[in-house]
């Protein structure tokens, strides 16, 4: 009796470490998998992001065009580049169909940053607000979740915005006249240069605006209207229903981030020693005065049409490697 109680209790330990180890490694498992799954929503981000500034690069060049035309000029101003259209065709005739296509490294290094952090960040930090049931959580929750990921993901790439609108904007030179940078590695080094760190973050409170303005409506605006008609069955998970969330998702946006658009592309764009404006404010000022409400929306029609196929290949390309990568959709 007395063996068969010490074999009992022998038993028991056994069993019992044999739980807390088996409940050790299920955390442990749990924990990787979560680290891997929050790990491939940041890298899926960044990629879908990338394949669309591929896309969208053209619209994106003249869209910084039609923004930084006739600035804080008097209505009635000559103009180079007459709508979006016309002003692609400009480009093409005076500097070639590689024109259109200036700053796309800049711009891949910049969706690699930023978009990688604020597609990444929205649904941790959904989450730290939570919201535990993708179907069932409230808009003001997505609205926050897209503000904090997207002034976070600006904020750290502020550089390679600036860069990218910097290389956009310059159009032909005249003959003898050298480019204001060549390449994206020389632009770093000559703003550094003459301007300082400082420089590399020029229009970084804009920048940050319009980053927090964009995904508050484009991640929200996507992720609610998407949940909205699957709940009342008007389309099911498929490229159909990414299709149609994400031109809402695009067209909200636009509107939402054309003014605080314009105001980043001018500040970014102006050259050292150069202070047409000395702050946000300031320069939201100055447009109404000189240029009217008009000049909020400069290149809006772009805007729009850069955002409405960037967010539609962004978030099929998006929720496409999270199907593949076995991770449930947005």
């Amino acid at each position: 009796a007395e063996y068969m109680g010490i074999q009992f209790v022998i038993q028991r330990h056994l069993s019992c470490g044999t739980v807390k180890m088996s409940t050790t490694a299920s955390v442990q498992t749990a924990t990787v998998s979560s680290t891997y799954t929050t790990s491939l929503r940041f890298a899926f981000g960044g990629l879908s992001c990338m394949a669309a500034a591929c896309v969208t690069n053209p619209v994106d060049v003249i869209k910084i065009r039609l923004q930084i035309q006739g600035e804080l000029a008097a209505a009635g101003a000559p103009k180079v580049y007459n709508g979006m259209v016309r002003g692609m065709w400009t480009i093409i005739s005076v500097e070639g169909p590689a024109a259109l296509w200036k700053g796309l490294f800049p711009s891949l290094l910049r969706e690699a940053s930023y978009s990688t952090l604020r597609m990444g960040l929205y649904e941790p930090v959904k989450e730290l607000l939570g919201a535990t049931n993708p179907a069932n959580t409230p808009l003001w929750k997505k609205i926050c979740a897209g503000a904090t990921a997207g002034a976070v993901g600006a904020g750290i790439a502020n550089p390679t915005d600036l860069i990218k609108v910097r290389m956009q904007a310059e159009a032909k030179l005249p003959a003898g006249t050298p480019p204001r940078y060549h390449g994206t590695l020389d632009a770093f080094k000559q703003i550094y240069r003459s301007e300082g760190l400082a420089g590399l973050y020029k229009g970084v409170g804009p920048t940050t605006q319009r980053a927090s303005l964009l995904t508050a409506s484009q991640l929200p605006a996507y992720d609610h209207s998407k949940h909205l008609l699957l709940k009342h069955q008007w389309l099911q998970e498929g490229r159909p229903l990414h299709f149609a969330s994400s031109m809402l998702a695009g067209l909200v946006a636009a509107a939402v981030t054309s003014p605080v658009d314009v105001v980043k592309t001018r500040i970014m764009n102006q050259k050292p020693g150069q202070h047409l404006y000395l702050n946000t404010v300031d320069c939201f000022a100055k447009i109404l005065r000189s240029e009217g409400l008009h000049g909020l929306y400069k290149g809006f029609i772009p805007n729009w049409i850069r955002l409405g196929p960037h967010t539609i290949v962004t978030f099929i390309v998006f929720e496409e490697l999270r199907k593949l990568a076995g991770l449930p959709p947005i």
